[in-house]
């Protein structure tokens, strides 16, 4: 499937690193370094603006890396781009950790996936049929 992009950085476009990867790294576009403090949170700029088809959606996703060592992640992951949005697409980091972390110009910040989605039109009912489930909630399997 082809994606229409403008990409206003000057860093690369979002790519797969890997041939059987989901996800593509999506990099900061910064004038400068950024610091993050911890239990901060900062929209960073990726100087990407895409036009997906209709039922698509991209999915912003945190790194395992950043995530692991140095507790970065977003903040309301997975952040989706609807495909009539026409912006720049910005990716809301926190720093979850205990120290200070420095976003530099063109790091990769996250992940995007593209996903297919459906949508709905309620059926309003007075009562939804049995399953064996029923009601239970988290945690209603375990031990």
């Amino acid at each position: 499937m082809k994606v229409k992009i403008v990409n206003t950085s000057h860093h690369p476009l979002p790519q797969y690193q890997t041939p059987l990867s989901a996800g593509m790294d999506v990099r900061a576009n910064l004038t400068g370094p950024v610091m993050l403090q911890p239990m901060e949170r900062k929209l960073i700029p990726t100087g990407l603006f895409i036009a997906l088809p209709q039922g698509y959606e991209a999915q912003m996703r945190p790194r395992s890396g950043l995530a692991l060592k140095h507790g970065i992640t977003l903040l309301n992951t997975p952040g989706t781009i609807d495909a009539d949005y026409r912006g720049e697409i910005g990716v809301i980091l926190i720093n979850l950790s205990d120290k200070p972390f420095v976003i530099n110009d063109g790091e990769r910040i996250c992940q995007m996936v593209v996903a297919s989605h459906s949508r709905i039109e309620w059926q309003p009912e007075e009562v939804l049929d049995e399953t064996e489930r029923g009601a239970g909630g988290f945690g209603h399997t375990g031990k």
